[in-house]
């Protein structure tokens, strides 16, 4: 008993987990993943420490306070894609969480979009994919799925301006088991299509970027998508496209206006626990300065409201 006491007076408090704040997190290119049965927000991204590879992620009860960082995946030496690691998103399909996330090979290939698979959010992660599912000799980034009206899979993914100049974004359908495509992909447009992209320029070239495109079914039966490109003095922006067919092969038609301007972009939709619609993006696109910003939304005919920052009890 004496010893029991002494142990008692001696024991050190379990250190806290650690928490941060959104603007202690640098990341790009945020992805929310909302997990109801478990009560708790994941959220992945864009913004390993230098000289690691890999993804990892936070999560919260809240919004505000986040816990991580905590490792989703770790590539193998044999792994193709072991440079970039940008974009990964989760998606909860047919009882478990696929990672759609961009690699690039070290040396000789292109740059694409595969596939991970894990029983929990919380990974780990592994390859379900062989090899990227964008085309083998595009350079192709930030996939995404989007299932249909007949609950087919499809993948959604930008043709990099650093190929084409006018970047484009596709689709393609995917296998039942999304470990591989079926059939060839499909062009919606080109960023050219819209009259607020202006280009950019980088590493002395200068092309029209198509980057992160999102799908979000409207209640009227029409898709939504948010994109994002550079315009007006090479800032990042996020504009829409409106399917009005429902149908993801379009027709397409691309708005002439911005959603968001303030050099942010990269943007998904998701819905809190409560069934506020939430608008995520980074901002500023500044190196080491992007943070997740989060936003309520309200969805119009074909488009979305002007935004305004996500107040959080």
């Amino acid at each position: 008993m004496w010893f029991l006491f002494i142990a008692m007076l001696t024991a050190q408090p379990a250190p806290s987990l650690p928490f941060k704040s959104l603007d202690e997190i640098h990341i790009r290119d945020p992805f929310v993943l909302p997990v109801k049965e478990a009560g708790l927000y994941y959220l992945y991204g864009t913004g390993r420490p230098l000289g690691e590879k890999g993804f990892d992620a936070y999560k919260s009860k809240d919004l505000k306070q986040w816990e991580g960082p905590f490792p989703v995946f770790r590539p193998d030496k044999d792994y193709w894609g072991q440079r970039d690691f940008w974009a990964p998103e989760v998606h909860a399909y047919k009882g478990r969480y696929y990672m759609f996330a961009t690699f690039s090979p070290e040396s000789g290939g292109y740059r694409g979009t595969a596939i991970l698979v894990s029983d929990k959010p919380e990974g780990p992660f592994l390859p379900h994919s062989k090899g990227p599912v964008t085309p083998a000799d595009w350079s192709a980034l930030d996939g995404t799925l989007f299932t249909d009206k007949e609950e087919k899979p499809w993948m959604v993914f930008c043709h990099e301006w650093v190929q084409i100049n006018d970047g484009a974004i596709c689709a393609v359908r995917l296998s039942e088991d999304l470990s591989h495509t079926e059939g060839t992909p499909v062009t919606l447009f080109h960023a050219s299509r819209a009259s607020w992209v202006n280009g950019a320029a980088f590493d002395n070239r200068k092309g029209l970027v198509t980057d992160g495109p999102w799908l979000h079914r409207n209640r009227d039966g029409s898709l939504l998508m948010l994109w994002s490109s550079f315009g007006g003095g090479r800032r990042y922006m996020t504009g829409t496209a409106c399917s009005a067919s429902g149908e993801i092969t379009g027709p397409w038609e691309v708005s002439p206006t911005t959603i968001y301007e303030n050099d942010g972009g990269h943007g998904m939709l998701f819905n809190t626990f409560d069934g506020t619609l939430v608008l995520s993006l980074h901002q500023p696109n500044k190196k080491a300065r992007e943070r997740a910003r989060f936003f309520e939304i309200n969805l119009t005919d074909g488009g979305i409201s002007p935004v305004r920052p996500l107040v959080l009890p």
